[in-house]
């Protein structure tokens, strides 16, 4: 689904080249969740924006189903941090804003984003404008637009960091139970180990300067997980250990 090769990318800092990106290889199939891990300046953020063709590489190649990436598609849809819902419009019509230009009645235009709604438990909230939800709640109206116009890919760049642990594990358990049904290719930023662990088929240990990938880690755990058993910090542990041997000090609290 996703090829992405030999990407290395470099940005003007105070009249000199500063490295970003260095020969980054990684594929991702269809229907996985990928997460791109590192700390803050690892060039991850970075690499998501080349992803999604709103940035070009100084080297090397992205496709998308085979084709090249140079500019954004709908084919794949990018999640922000920040919601970008448009403060004029209600949460139906948020939501439909991705469906707009698609050839298909309105009925099922409505259908499709009251079905992505429901999906959120946003189903009472429909006629709300952004500034009279919660931040929880208008991140699942953002997570329901993304889904309601199907694309293949979704590229989320830390959509739950701003959010308390209360909301953020349950966006993560409704994150996976659209994704489960619709069989939408993710790939994650994040510089959180515990969700990386939570939602990821696999996690690629970014190191910085200049970014490149370290290690893949496979989470061979069924879904949902469970995050207090013994396999589930397992890995939290592993990935933990690794930026340690990487020579990475990685700031978060962090128990077993």
């Amino acid at each position: 689904m996703i090829d992405v090769r030999n990407v290395s990318k470099s940005f003007i800092n105070n009249d000199q080249l500063s490295p970003v990106l260095e020969d980054v290889t990684f594929s991702v199939k269809e229907g996985e969740i990928v997460t791109l891990l590192g700390q803050s300046g690892c060039g991850k953020s970075t690499l998501l924006h080349i992803i999604g063709g709103f940035l070009q590489p100084d080297d090397g190649v992205i496709t998308l189903e085979g084709k090249q990436v140079k500019r954004p598609t709908k084919r794949c849809m990018m999640l922000f941090q920040q919601q970008n819902l448009l403060p004029w419009r209600t949460v139906l019509k948020n939501v439909l804003l991705g469906l707009e230009k698609e050839d298909m009645p309105e009925s099922e235009k409505r259908e499709k984003a009251l079905e992505a709604i429901r999906f959120v438990g946003l189903e009472e909230h429909i006629d709300r404008y952004p500034h009279q939800l919660s931040g929880g709640m208008q991140q699942r109206a953002a997570i329901a637009r993304a889904f309601a116009a199907e694309p293949k890919i979704i590229l989320m760049d830390e959509p739950f960091a701003a959010l308390d642990t209360f909301n953020r594990y349950r966006l993560q358990d409704e994150l996976i139970k659209m994704q489960a049904k619709k069989k939408t290719t993710i790939v994650l930023v994040t510089h959180d180990i515990d969700e990386a662990v939570y939602l990821s088929d696999r996690v690629l240990i970014m190191q910085s300067s200049p970014g490149k990938i370290y290690k893949e880690i496979h989470i061979q755990l069924s879904k949902p997980r469970d995050r207090a058993s013994d396999d589930y910090n397992y890995y939290r542990k592993k990935i933990f250990e690794t930026f340690a041997i990487s020579g990475q000090r990685y700031e978060m609290e962090y128990s077993i």
